[in-house]
């Protein structure tokens, strides 16, 4: 009698498109493990993703604005879900696997640090060989998560989680050895920057750091006024794209409108991201990080229980960027606080 892990399996084969990833056809685990009988691998992946520490830890991470006090502003976690959102409706078009491109979508910020990009780039200086978020989310959930067990992924969604980020480079890069090794990893990739581009855009207007009519006008009339608006506009010419080609090889915008997705991302660079509210507390919480990396760098003992969840056999050095890169803004910001302010006196 064939197990349910089997019948939907069988049913994969049966209605995706022949470009999508089959969960029957992973190239495998890390470690070898049995199969379990109701989850595709795939499907598994995804559920140890949300079950693990390091998910739920992106909801006290900040996405761009430091400790924002409104309710209404994207954390680590809302970015992360925004994406599976849309990687999804994407992949649901195209007849690619869902279960492969949520996983990848839930787990590829993983290993982002507390406050943002501004932890990442202080960890990137402190550390020898530097220090890039996509990697450290790869490192999670082989050898961090399940205290240090890892989460033992398949090889599919490992590289997309590794192979996801672009920063200021091409959507979809040129080298191949940088290209995520299945259209669903593609998927996510594009999607990751449809999320960001909208929603901190979002943020960045609700904020006051920019109006509307700071925004260029090709761009609104292009993707469009509203947040919902420039998603759909984009998403939609993604999937138009994708049913264009003869054979479904890249996961890609119509140039015209790739053009204004990077005019919109160059934008925020400038005008958000380099605003001085925005690097003001990006100068402060850099501070924080690096006070509290050269306080456990000083003496090793400081590192220890649940502090120290390491590899025996890797530098010292490495366990406190671990540490480090694993708190939430809030932890930080109260252990800072635990270890260098002062604490008044209770005289009775």
């Amino acid at each position: 009698m064939k197990t349910i892990r089997e019948t939907l399996e069988e049913k994969e084969r049966k209605i995706l498109s022949p470009y999508a990833t089959l969960s029957s056809q992973s190239r495998g685990r890390l470690h070898p493990e049995a199969e379990d009988d109701i989850r595709p691998a795939f499907q598994h992946d995804r559920d140890r993703i949300i079950h693990s520490k390091s998910f739920r830890r992106l909801k006290h991470k900040t996405q761009v604005f430091l400790s924002p006090a409104g309710d209404h502003y994207r954390t680590r976690l809302t970015h992360t879900l925004e994406v599976s959102q849309i990687a999804r409706t994407i992949s649901k078009a195209l007849g690619l696997n869902e279960d492969l491109t949520e996983a990848i979508a839930l787990g590829h910020d993983l290993g982002h640090t507390p406050f943002g990009h501004a932890g990442e780039s202080v960890l990137n200086r402190i550390m020898p060989g530097g220090f890039r978020h996509y990697e450290q989310s790869l490192r999670v959930v082989d050898k961090l998560e399940r205290d240090g067990k890892g989460l033992n992924l398949t090889f599919e969604v490992r590289d997309g989680i590794l192979k996801h980020s672009k920063g200021l480079g091409d959507i979809i890069p040129s080298e191949k050895d940088q290209v995520p090794a299945t259209l669903e990893g593609q998927v996510v990739r594009i999607a990751d920057v449809v999320a960001y581009i909208n929603h901190d855009l979002d943020d960045a207007l609700r904020s006051g750091i920019i109006g509307m009519s700071d925004v260029p006008k090709e761009i609104l009339e292009g993707l469009g006024t509203t947040h919902s608006s420039r998603i759909n506009t984009l998403v939609v010419d993604i999937v138009q794209t994708c049913r264009d080609q003869s054979t479904l090889s890249t996961i890609q915008f119509s140039p015209g409108v790739e053009n204004l997705a990077l005019s919109l991302r160059s934008f925020l660079y400038e005008k958000v991201y380099k605003s001085p509210q925005v690097v003001s507390d990006f100068k402060k919480s850099s501070k924080i990080l690096e006070d509290l990396f050269a306080y456990f760098m000083e003496d090793e003992s400081r590192l220890s229980g649940e502090r120290k969840i390491c590899p025996p056999d890797e530098p010292y050095e490495r366990c406190v960027c671990d540490f480090i890169a694993g708190m939430t803004d809030q932890y930080a910001l109260q252990l800072y606080q635990e270890i260098f302010l002062p604490h008044p006196w209770r005289v009775y």
